[in-house]
């Protein structure tokens, strides 16, 4: 089991920037992959960004590739969001692959970005 709990959301203009944390717990070491996701209500839930934990492959959405930075160390994941814009506004959710192809999901954060 690995258990994901995220922070960092807020309200910011539109141009500005936030960190989101995801923070990891649990059998992290068997963690092979992770990512951001976000939604908006009505909507599925987005691809943001993936990172691999054992190399430096990391693939982003079309929508924030150039403004959107993922990250990591052992423990925690990382999402610099700059440039931000009113279309960015969404739950943004931590996700991992971990033994197999089993997935978990954080609980999510909101970010809101006004114009």
């Amino acid at each position: 089991q690995v258990q994901l709990v995220e922070s960092g959301g807020g309200l910011v203009q539109a141009g500005g920037s936030l960190r989101l944390t995801c923070s990891a717990s649990g059998s992290i070491n068997s963690v092979r992959l992770m990512g951001w996701y976000r939604q908006t209500p009505g909507k599925e839930r987005d691809l943001v960004a993936l990172i691999g934990m054992a190399t430096t492959w990391a693939n982003y959405g079309d929508s924030v590739k150039g403004r959107f930075t993922i990250s990591r160390d052992n423990a925690n994941l990382y999402l610099q969001m700059d440039r931000l814009k009113p279309e960015d506004t969404a739950d943004y959710y931590c996700y991992a692959v971990g033994e197999g192809t089993t997935g978990y999901w954080g609980q999510g954060t909101q970010v809101t970005v006004s114009s």
